[in-house]
C-alpha cells in the first residue's frame, strides 16, 4: 500500500506583490487543485520575514507528480504562478508517516 505524499514548495513573492493579491490569486485556483486525482488537502502559510509555504497532500507520489506536471497548462493557475520569485522556490515530496487532526 502505497503512502499519502506531503509536496512541500517554499518560496518568497515577487516585489509589488501584495499579500492580499496572492492569497486571492491562490484562492482563485483552488478548484483547480481540488479536481486533480489524488488531491486530499491544501495548506498556504506565510512566515514573519516573508516566506510562503505551501504543503499540499496527495494520495500518493503519482498524483503529486501528475499535478506538478499540469499547473502551468491551466489558464486559471497564472496570478497564482507569475506572483512567485521563481529562483527561490523550492520543492520536496515526502511520503507521510504520521498525521494528528
Amino acid at each position: 500500500m502505497s503512502k499519502n505524499v506531503i509536496e512541500t514548495v517554499t518560496f518568497t513573492l515577487n516585489d509589488g506583490v501584495s499579500r492580499e493579491d496572492f492569497v486571492a490569486a491562490a484562492m482563485a485556483m483552488s478548484a483547480w487543485v481540488k479536481e486533480r486525482p489524488g488531491f486530499l488537502a491544501r495548506r498556504l502559510s506565510c512566515t514573519e520575514d516573508g516566506t510562503w509555504i505551501e504543503h499540499v497532500q496527495w494520495a500518493d507520489m503519482n498524483a503529486a507528480k501528475a499535478a506538478a506536471a499540469e499547473i502551468g497548462k491551466a489558464p486559471g493557475n497564472a496570478g497564482f504562478l507569475a506572483a512567485i520569485n521563481g529562483p527561490t522556490v523550492q520543492l520536496m515530496h515526502s511520503e507521510l508517516e504520521v498525521a494528528i487532526g
